[in-house]
């Protein structure tokens, strides 16, 4: 069933750390002058990428676990202090995603209010020191209508990311010690429920 109303039901938003996706990706891209939604990803292009890539102004940002822990804080508090309702969110190494309701907000506002304040948050706890934010520009804002939206997007967030990041840490330095894997993406098996 349809929303009959002129706002979702709830948002799917989701955010990136910056580099760790660039334009020319093997994963595919969005491109910022036709991302409409349903357009499909630009493909691989290994010259394309390692342009983008010589352009970064710093490292590419991967959050670890307290990074995580204090993003994942501050994602609970910024929908408590604007009485938005949580429905689901995962912080990864590499990425967010938060399913919310925001009523009659702009997704935008959300997007902008999730990140500052994990920011805020990583720096008051001495875990972001750089001036420079640990974000991607922009971010996704999938609005959520329908009634069968609203029940995937929880599930999707909560347990199709990959593995537990529990031992995360570990198992990434390891990997990225392999130097066969230096133009690869980490693997990360899909959970499944039981």
């Amino acid at each position: 069933m349809w929303n009959d109303t002129d706002i979702p039901l709830r948002y799917l938003i989701t955010f990136r750390t910056y580099g760790t996706w660039l334009n020319g990706d093997v994963r595919g891209s969005v491109s910022r002058h036709c991302n409409a939604f349903g357009t499909s990803f630009l493909p691989h292009e290994p010259n394309w990428l390692a342009t983008n890539q010589s352009r970064m102004k710093r490292e590419a940002v991967r959050l670890d676990s307290i990074q995580r822990e204090l993003v994942d804080k501050a994602v609970k508090e910024t929908c408590a202090i604007r009485d938005w309702i949580l429905y689901a969110s995962n912080v990864r190494t590499n990425h967010v995603h938060v399913v919310v309701s925001i009523g009659a907000k702009r997704p935008e506002i959300a997007l902008t209010a999730f990140k500052a304040n994990a920011t805020r948050l990583m720096r008051a706890e001495f875990a972001w020191s750089s001036d420079l934010t640990p974000w991607a520009e922009k971010g996704s804002k999938r609005r959520l209508w329908s009634e069968k939206n609203v029940a995937f997007a929880p599930d999707y967030v909560k347990y199709d990311q990959g593995t537990s990041l529990e031992n995360f840490d570990n198992a990434w330095e390891e990997w990225e010690a392999d130097s066969s894997n230096l133009n690869r993406s980490l693997p990360l098996p899909v959970l499944t429920r039981i």
